[in-house]
């Protein structure tokens, strides 16, 4: 225990200093409120996107009224911002290349809704809303505060209102 206090410690003092792509992916990054790189970025905003999309057209299929009616929404919005920054990145004003994947705990959480039906469905699929609206929130706030390429900045600080929408619609369907 002693030794996870001193390198926490170790990492949140460093933290600004040492911000990298393996403490974004940590989430150390956001432990102390630090951007992260406009590739990291980049490449989180869209796998989200992507996982987004899919787990929603997925609810499209599976879910009650109202699951239907937020996952139309995900799949609409998640779509605009999806082409919102791949125009971005071909405009060339962002030096960051697109992912073509969602990441492994993506697809892991993508593979769990495929295998539920139902109630086990819905429950499933609103936790997961809750978690990666948060997660995508911080994100998008980090960035929008102090990421360093201005025109994403300015995107993600535009962006970051309709996914804090998107997350109190979230957690008023976990209720």
């Amino acid at each position: 225990m002693k030794h996870l206090t001193v390198l926490t410690l170790a990492v949140l003092i460093a933290g600004p200093a040492c911000a990298q792509s393996a403490a974004e992916k940590t989430g150390v990054n956001s432990l102390v409120g630090v951007a992260p790189k406009t590739e990291d970025f980049v490449q989180e905003a869209a796998t989200s996107d992507m996982f987004e999309i899919a787990s929603s057209k997925l609810a499209l299929e599976r879910g009650d009224g109202a699951t239907k009616a937020f996952a139309q929404q995900m799949v609409t919005d998640h779509q605009k911002t999806t082409d919102e920054l791949k125009t971005l990145v071909a405009s060339s004003k962002v030096k960051a290349a697109l992912p073509t994947a969602m990441t492994s705990s993506q697809r892991s959480m993508l593979d769990t809704l495929n295998g539920l039906q139902g109630a086990d469905f819905g429950k499933q699929y609103h936790s997961d809303q809750q978690s990666v609206h948060e997660d995508a929130v911080d994100l998008f706030k980090r960035y929008g505060d102090e990421g360093d390429n201005a025109d994403l900045k300015t995107w993600a600080a535009t962006t970051l209102p309709a996914l804090e929408h998107h997350l109190r619609m979230a957690e008023d369907l976990n209720k």
